[in-house]
């Protein structure tokens, strides 16, 4: 099982390249949907959560704006709600990853936005990075609704920036020409990965 963190900047194209991902063939573990059902009524966040914000629960799940309210309210919340939630993420990821090797998985895409912020490519057999020129990113951004040019920055101060990804990728998928450029770049990257050597699963747990 090889297995490959996939990652880029906001606006780059990720949620798009994890499905032509997926499309050739690849498992495909999304990192942001784990937190979702984390957080939604029932999930095991939820009461950890809870114990330290109990203003962001409402209906038994965790109100994403309320919690990000109480986030922003107290410097020291942040590496708090980090300290519940890693863990959690971390345990349901594990899970797949025995559900995906005891279906002899061939590859298996990581889709973590925090990558290298995380430490999380120390953990996978390759690495690879969606990227597009800056202008075309921005313009991508400000087309969300709410979004704005300050947004933006402070989301981007907070990622490792684009040049730094790139250059400790394995793999680049540029996405700004087009979905049939950006799947023949997947293609590639599929059969280069099958040529890749994969780590034993004990030691990727290890590190």
């Amino acid at each position: 099982m090889r297995l490959v963190g996939l990652t880029g900047s906001i606006g780059m194209g990720k949620s798009t390249t994890a499905a032509l991902f997926r499309a050739a063939g690849a498992v495909h573990y999304d990192a942001d949907a784990a937190v979702h059902a984390l957080y939604a009524p029932g999930g095991a966040a939820v009461g950890p959560i809870g114990a330290v914000f109990p203003q962001a629960i409402v209906e038994n799940g965790v109100d994403r704006a309320r919690l990000s309210e109480a986030v922003k309210s107290d410097p020291q919340a942040l590496a708090r709600l980090e300290a519940v939630v890693h863990p959690l993420v971390g345990r349901a990821q594990i899970d797949f990853l025995t559900l995906a090797e005891r279906d002899r998985a061939e590859i298996v895409i990581l889709d973590v936005p925090l990558l290298f912020e995380t430490g999380g490519h120390t953990r996978v057999d390759a690495v690879v990075v969606v990227t597009a020129p800056k202008a075309v990113q921005r313009a991508r951004v400000l087309e969300r609704p709410g979004m704005t040019a300050e947004i933006l920055d402070r989301l981007l101060a907070r990622q490792t920036p684009d040049a730094e990804k790139r250059a400790r990728a394995d793999f680049l998928i540029e996405t700004s020409r087009g979905i049939p450029a950006a799947q023949a770049d997947v293609e590639r990257v599929m059969e280069g990965l099958r040529h890749y050597r994969a780590r034993a699963w004990s030691d990727r747990r290890r590190r």
